[in-house]
């Protein structure tokens, strides 16, 4: 439970990795709430170029739902983000964030149940990219 993402690398191209990844966390019962790119704001914002880069809010509302009931905190470490970048030509990384260690900052709120379901279904969802 140390490290922060639950990743996958996968070869192809980015667009389509993006597209599958969106599907995918739908399967699980995720939804995408916002969606941040990367590198065109970068480049309007600052001109600078960066890598292919997607931040997806994502957030399974049954889950989110147990979550706030539970603490209204937790709200600061909502939605589950999802980020997918291009690596090198034809190398795509797919990184979820660990609910289990994000939820570890709340240790007295009773989300271990929540957390480790939530983990479970994103690296479901990884797994079907």
């Amino acid at each position: 439970m140390s490290k922060l993402g639950i990743e996958r690398e996968i070869k192809g191209d980015y667009e389509d990795v993006v597209s599958r990844t969106i599907e995918a966390l739908k399967t699980e019962g995720f939804g995408v709430l916002t969606r941040i790119d990367v590198k065109p704001t970068l480049k309007e914002k600052l001109n600078v170029d960066f890598t292919n880069y997607v931040i997806l809010g994502s957030c399974n509302p049954p889950l989110a739902h147990q979550a706030l009931t539970a603490t209204k905190e937790v709200g600061l470490l909502l939605p589950c983000n999802v980020i997918v970048y291009e690596r090198a030509a034809g190398d795509i990384v797919v990184s979820a964030v660990n609910p289990e260690v994000m939820m570890s900052v709340l240790p007295d709120a009773g989300l271990d149940g929540v957390a480790a379901t939530a983990s479970e279904k994103l690296r479901s969802a990884l797994s079907k990219i």
